[in-house]
């Protein structure tokens, strides 16, 4: 059954907060039509407020591991979909019929660099775990517009 299910690798700089958060909405909420996995161009480990974000809509990441880019490069994808600029400008050339998908997302860590306290930082991982739960409930139209 798997073999019958889009593959999709969500790209990110360092594989802790956006792409990681797609990986688990994808498997979550879509696995009987798609397999997700994500890594990065670094790996910067997981972020514990995209973990808290997540479980907050009853989806537990904390499993997850900051992989890199390079361990798929010989996976047979359908989609590389990247979620940073950063990432799009750096995404590898991956062999076979993958197609590559920008999809921009602001970065929770950095919108909240000046947050005082847990809770205000969780504001912005929210939003941004939000738009990326929008994205993933939009496959496969959304993965065709590039």
């Amino acid at each position: 059954m798997s073999e019958e299910l889009t593959k999709i690798l969500f790209l990110c700089t360092g594989n802790s907060c956006r792409s990681q958060m797609a990986e688990g909405f994808v498997n979550e909420l879509r696995s009987d039509e798609f397999r997700a996995w994500s890594a990065g161009v670094e790996t910067h480990g997981l972020n514990l407020l995209a973990v808290k974000a997540m479980a907050e809509v009853g989806i537990d990441i904390s499993h997850h591991t900051s992989k890199l880019v390079d361990q798929f490069l010989d996976k047979d994808l359908d989609y590389v979909v990247t979620v940073c600029d950063h990432a799009k400008e750096s995404c590898p050339m991956f062999l076979g019929k993958a197609k590559k998908v920008h999809a921009g997302f602001e970065d929770p860590p950095a919108l909240a660099a000046d947050a005082k306290t847990e809770e205000d930082a969780l504001v912005y991982y929210r939003k941004v775990r939000d738009e990326i739960q929008a994205f993933v409930e939009a496959m496969p139209d959304n993965l065709n517009n590039d």
